[in-house]
């Protein structure tokens, strides 16, 4: 699609190297415009998350802003489009590196994790996941939903290598563990479906305890 690449024709050179869906860690040590940018990116998402994808225009992205509507794309952005593929990657980041963030550093912690995350990234995420859905399922940011979860799975995958060894598994099966949890997780967050999630929750304990019960099996 070509919606994220040239990032501003009217920014300096320097400023159209950011990845804004690059290490969270490091914003301080960013030009003061970078980091305006990453907060307009923020307030963007913000946006789209209180009026949905198609309340959420040019003027209404701009008031979220505090600014005009053109300041914000003479001065940072080229276009809408660029904005809601770089704001909705950003922003979902920021959601998956807290919800690894919040991840059991033990075997004991495992269950209490699989019981309680759901609720919490609902309360504090739901209408983020929904934004994001709404963003991605959309033909025109299909590709760009594609490449984003790309991303997603190969940080998950090294999330279930740093964790594997704290929780005595095996990489793989942690790393399928997170997939589906995360996926009951985001559901929940989006529907609230209870039932829905207490199935998932249960057997989720259930292949845990089996996979830590094979795990502390003496090998032949």
């Amino acid at each position: 699609m070509g919606l994220a690449r040239n990032y501003n024709k009217h920014i300096k050179d320097d400023v159209s190297t950011i990845d804004f869906s690059a290490d969270l860690t490091d914003e301080e040590n960013l030009s003061p415009k970078h980091r305006r940018i990453l907060y307009l990116l923020d307030r963007c998402f913000d946006c789209i998350c209180d009026l949905g994808l198609e309340h959420a225009g040019t003027g209404a992205l701009a008031k979220y802003c505090g600014t005009s509507s053109a300041n914000l794309f003479n001065n940072y952005f080229n276009d809408k489009d660029e904005i809601i593929v770089h704001c909705c990657a950003r922003c979902m980041q920021k959601v998956e590196d807290d919800f690894m963030s919040r991840a059991p550093q033990n075997p004991s912690e495992i269950e209490n994790y699989i019981m309680t995350m759901p609720y919490i990234t609902a309360e504090l995420h739901g209408k983020k996941y929904r934004a994001m859905y709404q963003i991605y399922s959309s033909p025109k940011y299909l590709d760009e939903g594609k490449k984003f979860f790309d991303g997603v799975t190969k940080r998950y995958t090294e999330y279930a290598n740093q964790l594997a060894p704290k929780l005595g598994l095996p990489a793989d099966a942690v790393q399928g563990l997170i997939f589906i949890f995360v996926r009951a997780c985001v559901h929940y967050a989006m529907f609230e479906n209870e039932e829905y999630l207490k199935s998932q929750q249960k057997i989720l304990i259930s292949m845990v305890h089996a996979m830590m019960a094979h795990a502390l099996q003496p090998s032949k």
